[in-house]
């Protein structure tokens, strides 16, 4: 099996859809049904030695035209590469398959992440809508199968992109093998000084910006004693934060951190005392699984994708509802038991997004599209 992947997100993307390609092409490059990869790639990048490139070839544009002008090779260009590469499949990694100018015998398939930018209209400007209605638009519409991440965004692709649901599987992804790995007390406790660190503390970890909803976590812990843990890049809604936090003299309850690395985060994730993830929307949540497999108890959003992460025996709030998030971080906070008992049944819920699943359904979808 010879797959063509869009690997721009994979070579110049940190977080995120970037994580998403890269543990993909881990988790396959054993895979004795793979035969190679092909990463069609927009330019050189620092980010390569974190792909494993075993089975892997990186191709870039040919041509001066093309390497002058990437993103319109990444958008028309590509095709007469990847025929030549002779692929067996072309999977667009993050919502988008370059237009094909003519018919070939390439199967096509596209992951789409989320649609929130349909879903939620208010938390993207007017012509970023636009394009990416376009972009994704024809992308579920010329492959020939579509993956979903979850099955709430499966319900978005069908409802806001008119798509036939028997065109969509949901393939749940999985996270970093450093979020699966033990570290030694020696190892928390010099990350915990690196960071200056409380001894407990709430964990949240994501981009600080609006949907993400951090300031009703920030809110939800005035007037308490306990410490919280912001990871992400800031956004310009992290004003609001820090002002709120100002105010309200918390600066010495809040932790912002970013630039951390993976281990480092792993690490943070298992010093934590709870993982509070108040978000309004997303296409899975990630951070949910990260912080199930470091034995964490959860308390997340109802509705939408969030059970599906999170599992049943997590803790569900209304998001906008400070109290709701107040009163979850108290029950956890002082009943220590039932921290560690949802911690053991999350930690067994969250196996069934480990690497040998997600490699699994990718090559029965993979096997099926013929």
């Amino acid at each position: 099996m010879r797959i063509g992947y869009d690997a721009k997100r994979i070579f110049h993307n940190n977080t995120g859809l970037g994580n998403y390609g890269r543990d993909i092409v881990r988790i396959l490059n054993t895979n004795p049904a793979i035969e190679h990869f092909f990463l069609f790639n927009t330019k050189k990048s620092n980010l390569e030695h974190k792909v494993i490139l075993d089975k892997a070839t990186i191709v870039y544009p040919k041509g001066w035209f093309w390497k002058v002008f990437p993103s319109l090779w990444r958008l028309t260009g590509q095709w007469k590469q990847i025929i030549s590469s002779n692929v067996d499949y072309y999977h667009g990694l993050s919502g988008e398959i370059p237009i094909q100018l003519k018919k070939n015998g390439i199967f096509k398939i596209v992951t789409i992440h989320d649609l929130i930018f349909l879903s939620h209209p208010h938390y993207y400007n007017f012509f970023d809508r636009i394009i990416y209605k376009l972009k994704f638009q024809y992308a579920v519409n010329s492959a020939d199968h579509i993956i979903a991440i979850s099955e709430q965004t499966k319900n978005d692709i069908v409802q806001f992109l008119n798509v036939d649901e028997s065109k969509i599987s949901v393939v749940y992804q999985g996270c970093n093998r450093v979020y699966k790995q033990t570290y030694t007390i020696k190892e928390k406790e010099r990350t915990k000084e690196k960071f200056k660190l409380p001894d407990e503390y709430i964990l949240n970890v994501g981009t600080i910006q609006e949907r993400k909803n951090a300031l009703s976590l920030v809110k939800a812990i005035a007037d308490t004693d306990y410490h919280l843990v912001l990871v992400g890049k800031e956004k310009a809604y992290a004003k609001k934060l820090h002002q709120y936090i100002a105010k309200n003299n918390l600066s010495n309850q809040v932790f912002f951190l970013k630039d951390v690395g993976a281990e480092e985060l792993a690490i943070i994730y298992q010093n934590a005392t709870v993982f509070c993830y108040p978000s309004i929307c997303e296409g899975f949540g990630i951070p949910i699984i990260e912080a199930l497999y470091s034995n964490l108890p959860v308390i997340t959003t109802k509705g939408g994708c969030f059970p599906e992460a999170a599992g049943p025996d997590s803790v569900f709030i209304n998001p906008t509802n400070i109290d709701s998030i107040k009163a979850a971080l108290a029950s956890l906070y002082e009943n220590p038991e039932k921290r560690k008992s949802m911690a053991t049944k999350g930690y067994e819920y969250v196996q069934r997004f480990s690497d040998e699943n997600v490699a699994d359904n990718l090559l029965k979808l993979y096997k099926s599209i013929q």
